[in-house]
């Protein structure tokens, strides 16, 4: 696990702003409010979670190419 990234930038659609979080390691973030516009991010179709949609790393189980929420 010393490989995997546990931050990543989630970018919003809707306005642009782009915010550093931390990403859960047990469980997926299926929705995210944005802290530029307030804009409720919810993953693409075939994606696990926001991360996966939206940020700059995929979540963790992804990156280490396993599957993600069960």
């Amino acid at each position: 696990m010393s490989d995997v990234k546990l931050e990543g930038v989630l970018t919003c659609p809707e306005c642009g702003h782009r915010a550093t979080e931390t990403m859960p390691i047990t469980a997926c973030q299926f929705f995210y409010e944005c802290t530029g516009c307030g804009a409720v991010l919810r993953p693409h179709q075939g994606d696990c979670c926001v991360f996966c949609s939206f940020g700059t790393v995929p979540c963790p189980p992804i990156q280490q190419n396993n599957p993600c929420c069960g």
